[in-house]
């Protein structure tokens, strides 16, 4: 062979040697790795995911069946902000006897062709919770342009452990992978959740790869590999948004059966009616609603003398309220006991809200429970029960053909609100006579802060005067009588004037009583404003009061639905006398801002009449729940909103 055959030889194994290497090989970098340094999708991320894959399988070990998971990522510190992904924790579960093992955990920072490997001294163990562990470690010598490698293998004696994938996280992503070599005898029901599509979707059937000692049967396994590429970062809206885990781009699995060599079958994923059937007969939640007869015997008797229906659930419902204390436990799934926690006067929300499903029913008004989940905890799945998507209950009564939904754990809440946690789309009404069915939650639909006020300028005395009534609805009358029953008097009048643009007096404060009512607050009040001396003009935002100064929706591209939970109404009218010797130079302009379908606009209207400045400023969200393609809509009427409130002005000149 010739010298030059060689060379070219040489230079082909070197190539397959360069370009074989596996990206997966634990301690190696490719150089697309190596020379990574920007990532043009999101220049704003901090760091970002190069490569991250999960393989699980299942093994017997010591004649045990156990899932085998096992995790390997490399990350990029971009920015010195992303410091914060060198810190690391691996959660893990024990019960009982019964414990998750993380093992062979190796973790390598990368600086060019250095590497600074955490040594196993420095991987600690702390306690999360009763049943909650982790193992915590902190990658060395991180710097801009550092690649995080890290591995481990979980070993689990829990099958539903083998929960599924989260491709989507806070940092963006070049490639994420997840293999998984199912035996045929355990069956999964997959979804996938997010808007993102899958770019690697692969089933195979590999044979007799399972078998268990004992069992002349060897099973088949399915296995499956899901991947995406170029994930971009989940990044959560500021305000107005349900859990992210709604949103964030995952595929869920859930144990469905388990088929034994043995030929025994055991179901986990359940009708609703057989989740109906076992409802009834569970000591927490059906057969604590068989206690109509003690709450008849203890409490006072007049509740059920109340003639008419609606009447009668209001006062049981009011009694309910002011008797318990919440214990700000939810508490649903266990350990609910409707006895003990009457008499202690305190309970969790299972044993509240089961009390007051007994009493209604004791007054002959029929009253059900409601599964719901809430906001933080993500929305129910409506394709078959998931008893675990759900943490909460409320009652659901009907009386003259209108529903009503009842929590008697917040003292300020009206009959037939709910608080704003629990304003989650819809919930599940265990009918157990009828079958259980799917119930939306319908907000209050009256919410609404008005403030009207008459204002007068003294410019001789550099006073600016005037007279204030507020009227606040709804969810808005809930805030202000959680306010008015945290704060002494003298503290509230202080909160009201830190609200004033400027340094203010309040005095004559009332609480309008006459005109307020369980879902309304009415206030009276008059201030007093000393300003500096004014020339030749004067320079006056009539916004005196603002009711938000901030826009809540500050991100670039927003992919996920906005909801507010309950439409909302803003509304200023306000009065001002030009003081004599002054004559009104300039007024700002009239505008009219609609969002789309009339789903909510924003409205300025200027005029003066005979000496006196008339500012009418409406701004309406009417609906609770906006698709995606609202958000930039949404967007620029706050922006316009908060613009108008800061940055009105009127200009009056000395004639």
């Amino acid at each position: 062979m010739d010298f030059k055959k060689i060379v070219q030889l040489l230079f082909y194994c070197c190539f397959l040697v360069v370009n074989g290497q596996k990206d997966d090989e634990f301690g190696s970098l490719t150089s697309f790795e190596k020379n990574f340094e920007t990532y043009e999708k999101d220049s704003t991320a901090n760091a970002i995911v190069l490569f991250e894959k999960g393989k699980a399988h299942f093994e017997v070990l010591g004649r045990k069946i156990r899932l085998i998971k096992e995790y390997h990522v490399k990350i990029k510190i971009l920015k010195k902000e992303g410091f914060d992904e060198a810190n690391i924790s691996i959660p893990y579960y024990h019960k009982d006897r019964l414990t998750e093992i993380v093992e062979k955990i190796n973790a390598i920072t990368h600086n060019g062709d250095s590497k600074s490997h955490v040594l196993e001294n420095k991987i600690y163990t702390s306690d999360i919770s009763e049943n909650r562990s982790e193992k915590k470690f902190t990658f060395p010598n991180v710097q801009e342009g550092s690649i995080l490698e890290y591995e481990y293998k979980l070993i689990t004696p829990y099958m539903f452990n083998l929960t599924g994938w989260v491709f989507q996280s806070d940092i963006p992503k070049i490639s994420s992978e997840f293999t998984a070599e199912i035996p045929g005898n355990y069956v999964y029901n997959r979804t996938l959740i997010g808007s993102l599509k899958l770019d690697i979707n692969e089933s195979i059937l590999k044979k007799n790869c399972f078998h268990i000692e004992g069992y002349a049967k060897t099973g088949d396994c399915e296995v499956v590999k899901y991947g995406m590429k170029n994930i971009p970062a989940f990044k959560e809206a500021e305000n107005y948004m349900l859990a992210p885990s709604n949103y964030i781009s995952k595929i869920e699995f859930e144990l469905s059966e388990f088929k034994g060599f043995d030929g025994v079958r055991e179901k986990y994923t359940k009708t609703w009616k057989d989740v109906d059937k076992e409802f009834r007969a569970d000591k927490n939640i059906g057969r604590q609603l068989s206690k109509n007869s003690y709450f008849e015997k203890n409490v006072p008797l007049e509740l059920f003398n109340e003639p008419d229906d609606l009447k009668r659930a209001k006062k049981i419902y009011e009694f309910t309220k002011s008797y318990f204390t919440w214990n700000k436990k939810y508490s649903i799934h266990q350990n609910s006991r409707v006895k003990d926690a009457f008499e202690k006067r305190t309970g969790s929300v299972g044993e509240i809200n089961l009390s007051l499903i007994n009493l209604l029913n004791a007054s002959n008004i029929k009253a059900e429970i409601m599964l719901m989940s809430t906001r933080e905890k993500g929305v129910p799945k409506k394709t078959h029960p998931v008893m675990s998507d759900f943490n909460y209950l409320v009652a659901k009564t009907e009386i003259n053909g209108v529903s009503y939904l009842l929590d008697a754990t917040d003292k300020e809440i009206p009959f037939g609100m709910l608080p704003y946690r629990c304003l989650n789309l819809y919930g599940r009404v265990m009918d157990f006579k009828n079958g259980s069915y799917w119930h939306d939650i319908q907000p209050e639909e009256k919410n609404r802060s008005l403030v009207r006020g008459m204002v007068s300028l003294d410019l001789e005395n550099q006073i600016i005067e005037g007279s204030f009534n507020t009227i606040q609805t709804g969810y808005y009358a809930v805030k202000k009588r959680k306010d008015l029953e945290a704060f002494s008097n003298e503290e509230y009048l202080l909160g009201i004037e830190d609200s004033f643009a400027n340094e203010v007096t309040i005095s004559d404060y009332q609480l309008q009583e006459k005109i307020s009512d369980e879902k309304t607050v009415s206030e009276r009040y008059k201030f007093k404003w000393q300003i500096e001396k004014v020339e030749d003009k004067l320079y006056l935002n009539p916004f005196f009061i603002k009711f938000f100064t901030k826009n809540p929706f500050i991100l670039e591209k927003h992919n996920y639905p906005i909801d507010f939970g309950y439409n909302r109404n803003f509304k200023y009218q306000m009065h001002i006398k030009v003081p004599e010797g002054y004559s009104l130079k300039n007024l700002p302009q009239n505008s009219n801002i609609v969002l789309g379908d009339d789903s909510g606009h924003l409205r300025l209207l200027y005029e003066e009449k005979h000496g006196l400045i008339t500012i009418l400023f409406d701004f309406s969200i009417k609906k609770s729940h906006y698709p995606p393609d609202y958000y930039s809509p949404l967007q620029e009427i706050f922006k316009n909103a908060v613009n108008v409130q800061k940055n009105s002005l009127i200009v009056l000149e000395k004639i």
